[in-house]
């Protein structure tokens, strides 16, 4: 330490002994007054912006920190009328489709100095209107919603009130809102043609869900198999009882001729289900059964064997998300609809058929 140094420290030590005195939580100005410096230059170092040296920054943080001192995110909102909050509300926390997505929204975020709040709505279309709402009472700058399950009258109600951007198909644009989605028609012609450059042609559809985006993955896998296939009759399964759809599709494989050698599942998690109930009846994939799923989810690696799956840019999706939330809240007005191509990640799941 040199003689300026160790001259100083007992200065600040004495400073920071006064300020602890009392029950008051420390302020700015305290904090200022401890370390020597303006008010300014503490906000600037407590929010890592430029105008004081990288020493001065540490030497008030260190300060700051010996105080105790803690930055309050609403006392600032009141004089900014800012919270730097933004919402983000999913419709499945337990889905790794969902935790991708947040994880960009979440890099975005950082970008642009936003923390965020997360809201779960459990797969249930009322606890998503009442966790959106919850995310409003706490002063939330605006929304990203991963689910299209929120009514749209609902979301465009909404959208006056704070800027929204939804991910996923909505059954229609809603005034007001923006949304990210991925080009789920593409997706399901990427599994089908790659099922049948394997030389597949007995090829069913697994879905389980009568929301926008399966409807599309439904129509477009149908369109492609009537299109390459026209004397095939497309089988598709579900969406009303999906355990009794898989039972079925194993019970053809097993007893029937001419039964499906492939399926396109709606997504990851179904076609988890469906590796799992053909492994405890002893069917061997993929040359009993060729399986294709959609998302490309962290699950494709941990099954056995590894998924062949449609992948959509999750991550990059979320950070478009919260870049578009953040353009509406600096002010953009017109509404913006983008889709992303997705691309498909060939794995072990897919073989050709056994003769």
């Amino acid at each position: 330490m040199t003689t300026a140094s160790a001259a100083a420290a007992p200065t600040r030590a004495r400073r920071v002994e006064r300020s602890r005195r009392g029950d008051k939580q420390p302020t700015i100005h305290d904090v200022a007054k401890a370390a020597g410096v303006s008010k300014s230059a503490v906000s600037l170092a407590i929010r890592n912006q430029t105008g004081v040296s990288e020493a001065t920054r540490e030497h008030i943080l260190s300060v700051a920190q010996e105080l105790g001192y803690r930055s309050n995110v609403w006392a600032r909102s009141l004089v900014q009328g800012r919270t730097g909050l933004v919402g983000v509300l999913l419709q499945d926390l337990g889905n790794s489709y969902h935790r991708d997505v947040t994880a960009g929204v979440e890099d975005a975020a950082a970008e642009h100095d936003l923390r965020l709040v997360i809201a779960h709505g459990r797969r249930d279309h009322r606890r998503l209107q009442a966790e959106l709402d919850s995310l409003l009472a706490l002063g939330v700058e605006g929304v990203v919603i991963v689910s299209s399950s929120v009514p749209p009258t609902y979301l465009e109600r909404i959208a006056k009130r704070v800027p929204l951007v939804v991910i996923g198909r909505l059954p229609h644009e809603v005034p007001g809102l923006d949304t990210v989605a991925n080009q789920d028609e593409m997706g399901a012609r990427l599994a089908v043609q790659h099922l049948m450059e394997l030389g597949h042609s007995r090829i069913a559809h697994l879905t389980g869900s009568s929301r926008p985006a399966a409807l599309h993955r439904r129509r477009s896998f149908a369109e492609s198999m009537r299109n390459l296939l026209p004397d095939v009759e497309p089988q598709i399964e579900g969406p009303e009882r999906l355990d009794a759809a898989i039972k079925y599709l194993i019970f053809q494989i097993q007893q029937e001729k001419g039964a499906p050698t492939a399926v396109f599942t709606q997504n990851d998690r179904i076609a988890a289900e469906l590796v799992g109930a053909c492994l405890d009846a002893k069917l061997e994939l993929p040359h009993q059964l060729s399986i294709v799923g959609y998302d490309n989810s962290s699950v494709c690696r941990m099954l056995r064997p590894q998924l062949t799956s449609v992948d959509q840019p999750r991550v990059r999706m979320g950070q478009m998300a919260l870049d578009m939330l953040f353009e509406r809240i600096g002010g953009r007005i017109e509404d913006k609809h983008v889709t992303i191509a997705p691309r498909l990640e060939v794995r072990d799941s897919t073989a050709p058929p056994r003769d």
